[in-house]
């Protein structure tokens, strides 16, 4: 037996520090969290503990071409050769004969490693070919904090343990953030407070020591009712407004505007409990007002998370809030993808409406990997209606079987990332240390580099830059990037610290936090966080979804099983309805209809449901059948968690 220290690479806050166990036939035993990282504490998720068994469940090991009608699994067994050659030739055909913004090429965050996602990336950078503008997940969130701090980072994770208060606003960091939830139970225990706002009584919510049951999308009512309750009762440090911001007196008009009435109306809250929150905002001090990613993904999720983060600034605190630290490192991305080596100015679409862009035609060829957009991407039928075209050629590269390569015209084999060396930056915490190969990958996978480099010498590329050692250009994008420590230091797996940007260094046109955006105001959008209405109709409901334990987006489905076809529902609404626990019900809309049963639990509130994420009906139909390609004005995000759906009962249902 031996161990190996490695590193999670998906698309989690935590990024946790492993120890592999692998025994003498070269097999994964076990996978145990390792206490060197002071974050992530030594223990692990119930995704990460499975890893050992799913990396033998459901891989694709070798190439495949297709043989059978699409969406059918009928493919034939080839040999890179053969599969390289029909991919190259497909490729050579779209570029002569359409040109390069008619191949896509589709990634997202699968594996976050910087050699996995980023850096093969270049070859796509060299051909030109189209591009989304990864507005998927949190780029509506982030946007919205460039308007009034000029950048999105904030609080550091190991700040919490010494938090007075602790506001998860939207942000379920039981489940989506264990180790930051665990650090934050550091703070209980020295008597800090812990307060959830959400409309669900979340796993999370269930075990904080207040919880908001907050209306869906009234979160800008809900933070200036606060904003008004610490102004109001002199909890608002002046020295600091005076000296670090813009435009106090503006916002202060418009809060006061937001009567007490008023703002138990719009949120569903009752004042007495935002007057203690508002308290509670007073006088414990330090706070941190943690954002979930999941607030901005609504239609006016944008301006959730600008008002929300205005509050620590009221305390006198440099950004007082976590939403996510991804822009606070000093990380040349754009080195790693060849974004700044190349001058081909590459055609970039929305990934919230590329559903639409696939269905019209627009790409010729499509190069899929580190993604299974067959069930994340909104708008499903257009989306998987898009992939069917006859005209259309579809490349997927994955590790496991998944609902995307059943639309491929070519699959091929990607190794895990306990098959190769990485390395791995977290979007929350600065503790970095090389991924390592655990071993040899499986079958005939192989890595991203070494694809990249087959196709771009197969095409006849001559752009040195894609050629480059990787970890070489590691170390450039990576230029005094640590606190303490070299590039060397890495190399050699030592654990290092990333340097971060000022907390009180704001990169807006005054150099201050801005309560009245002017980058907003010159953008044509409101200069203050501004509250939306979200109405329903008689018979409708707001489809909430988020993540559950046991699976990071589609993945896990091999060790634990389907996500459940569930739909949770008010008691009330439940009776008003006629339908009860263990109906079969259809959710449907203009855009689709997913089959599910139902849940009756009054941690939900009237007028509102939740399915776990990216869930399959029952009718084989994907949850984001219903959610609309409609993309956010600010940051151009999804709006999930404003999906509006009524509720179909289904009789004498046979499974």
């Amino acid at each position: 037996m031996r161990e190996i220290k490695t590193v999670c690479p998906r698309d989690c806050y935590d990024t946790c520090s492993l120890i592999v166990l692998v025994n003498d036939e070269n097999k994964i035993v076990s996978i145990r969290g390792d206490k060197e990282n002071p974050i992530t504490q030594g223990f692990i998720c119930a995704r990460a503990a499975k890893d050992p068994e799913r990396i033998y469940i459901n891989r694709i090991l070798y190439p495949y071409i297709r043989k059978g009608k699409k969406p059918k699994r009928s493919f034939e067994k080839v040999s890179w050769e053969r599969a390289l050659d029909l991919v190259v030739s497909k490729l050579k055909e779209v570029l002569a004969n359409y040109g390069s913004e008619y191949v896509l090429h589709l990634e997202y965050t699968g594996n976050q490693g910087l050699l996995t996602r980023y850096f093969s990336q270049r070859i796509w950078y060299a051909i030109g070919a189209t591009r989304t503008d990864d507005s998927l997940c949190s780029r509506s969130g982030h946007e919205a904090l460039f308007l009034h701090y000029g950048s999105s980072y904030g609080i550091q994770p190991e700040e919490l343990p010494e938090m007075k208060l602790i506001v998860f606003w939207g942000f379920n960091a039981l489940v989506s953030a264990p180790h930051l939830w665990s650090l934050s139970l550091k703070a209980r225990r020295k008597e800090a407070v812990i307060v959830t706002i959400d409309p669900r009584r979340s796993e999370t919510a269930k075990l904080s020591d207040i919880w908001l049951k907050i209306k869906p999308s009234s979160d800008v009512a809900l933070a200036y009712g606060i904003a008004r309750y610490l102004i109001e009762h002199n909890y608002v440090d002046l020295e600091f407004i005076e000296k670090w911001t813009y435009g106090y007196e503006e916002f202060k008009r418009e809060v006061m505007k937001w009567t007490p009435s008023k703002v138990e109306r719009v949120t569903g809250v009752k004042w007495s409990l935002i007057e203690k929150v508002g308290e509670l905002y007073g006088k414990m001090r330090p706070s941190a007002t943690m954002i979930g990613i999941g607030l901005q993904k609504n239609l006016y999720g944008a301006e959730s998370v600008r008002a929300v983060s205005l509050i620590p600034a009221l305390l006198g605190f440099h950004r007082g809030f976590y939403y996510s630290n991804s822009k606070g490192w000093l990380v040349d991305i754009a080195y790693l993808t060849g974004e700044k080596l190349t001058n081909k100015n590459c055609k970039v679409v929305s990934q919230v409406a590329l559903s639409e862009h696939v269905e019209r035609g627009e790409f010729k060829f499509i190069f899929i990997y580190n993604m299974n957009p067959a069930l994340t991407i909104p708008n499903q039928r257009a989306f998987r209606k898009g992939l069917l075209r006859d005209d259309v050629f579809v490349v997927v590269y994955d590790t496991h079987w998944t609902e995307t390569a059943n639309y491929a015209d070519v699959v091929l084999p990607a190794p895990t990332y306990l098959e190769k060396n990485d390395l791995v930056i977290s979007y929350s915490h600065r503790y970095v240390r090389i991924s390592k190969k655990i071993i040899e990958p499986l079958g005939e996978s192989r890595n991203e580099i070494w694809l990249m480099r087959e196709l771009a010498e197969r095409l006849g590329l001559k752009e040195a830059w894609i050629f480059e050692e990787p970890w070489e250009a590691l170390r450039k994008s990576l230029k005094n990037a640590f606190e303490s420590g070299s590039f060397e230091d890495l190399i050699e797996g030592k654990t290092l610290k990333l340097k971060y940007r000022p907390r009180n260094e704001y990169q807006t046109l005054t150099g201050k936090i801005e309560f009245y955006s002017i980058k907003a105001e010159k953008l044509r959008l409101n200069p203050l966080p501004k509250q939306y209405p979200l109405e329903l109709k008689d018979g409708e409901f707001i489809l909430l979804n988020s993540s559950t334990s046991k699976y990071t987006h589609t993945q896990f489905r091999e060790v634990y099983g389907p996500i459940p076809p569930i739909v949770v529902i008010n008691s009330e609404d439940a009776r008003l309805i006629n339908v009860k626990e263990g109906d079969v019900v259809d959710l449907f809309n203009e855009y689709g209809r997913v089959r599910v049963k139902i849940v009756v639990d009054d941690f939900i509130q009237r007028g509102v449901l939740w399915s776990p994420r990216q869930l399959i009906g029952l009718n084989g139909e994907p949850q984001n059948s219903l959610i609309p390609s409609v993309t956010q004005k600010l940051g151009g995000g999804p709006i999930f968690n404003s999906t509006i759906v009524k509720i179909a009962k289904v009789l004498n249902f046979q499974n």
